[in-house]
């Protein structure tokens, strides 16, 4: 299928179980941290400079933004997790709506994939293992993309992608796609999943 990745906009900003869109379209989602690039990951994908805004304060945003590309598909931002500064009000709301999204979704049989992102120099936090295992636990399918790549050198980065592959999914199946919103490295690498997973 022919999509125009260009062709984008914000569908949807979810706040709430009952604002969940009933819709076929094929759901990409994005989850990760609340500091690992997802707005300038999506930016980068889309070829958008300021799509998805990038806030100033990590961890503020604790809805679910739906961007709908070329009427073909939405891909999921998911609110970012694990910022210590949150409140604990807070902290229950995106628990809550996150797992609403994953459990009372009308459109769950729509979601085809997860980007669980990690950022490459820290490697993935207690939160992300915990949603990795949530996936795994659901059967639910994703794929784990490193971001941030551009601020190790080509050296660095493939000594890095061997030390977390080793400490982490080893044995697992689990593949790391290593991605830059400054490079664009990874970026119709992760394209060609998204697709491959969606249609």
């Amino acid at each position: 299928m022919k999509v125009n990745t260009n062709n984008a906009s914000l569908a949807l900003t979810v706040g709430q179980q009952k604002q969940f869109p009933r819709d076929p379209k094929p759901e990409i989602a994005l989850s990760g941290r609340s500091n690992v690039g997802k707005s300038s990951l999506i930016n980068t994908l889309l070829g958008r400079k300021s799509l998805a805004r990038v806030s100033s304060a990590p961890g503020k945003t604790i809805t679910i933004n739906y961007y709908d590309v070329d009427k073909k598909l939405y891909l999921v931002d998911l609110p970012g997790y694990g910022f210590a500064k949150r409140s604990q009000d807070s902290k229950r709301s995106w628990s809550t709506l996150t797992e609403d999204f994953f459990v009372k979704n009308p459109s769950h049989d729509a979601l085809k994939l997860v980007i669980q992102l990690i950022d490459i120099r820290t490697g993935p936090s207690d939160d992300d293992i915990m949603m990795i295992n949530m996936m795994i636990d659901r059967s639910i399918p994703f794929t784990v993309v490193a971001t941030k790549t551009d601020k190790l050198s080509k050296t660095a980065l493939q000594k890095r992608l061997s030390e977390l592959e080793e400490e982490f999914f080893m044995g697992t199946g689990i593949t790391i796609l290593p991605f830059s919103s400054v490079s664009r490295e990874g970026r119709d690498e992760l394209w060609k999943i998204i697709f491959d997973a969606a249609f």
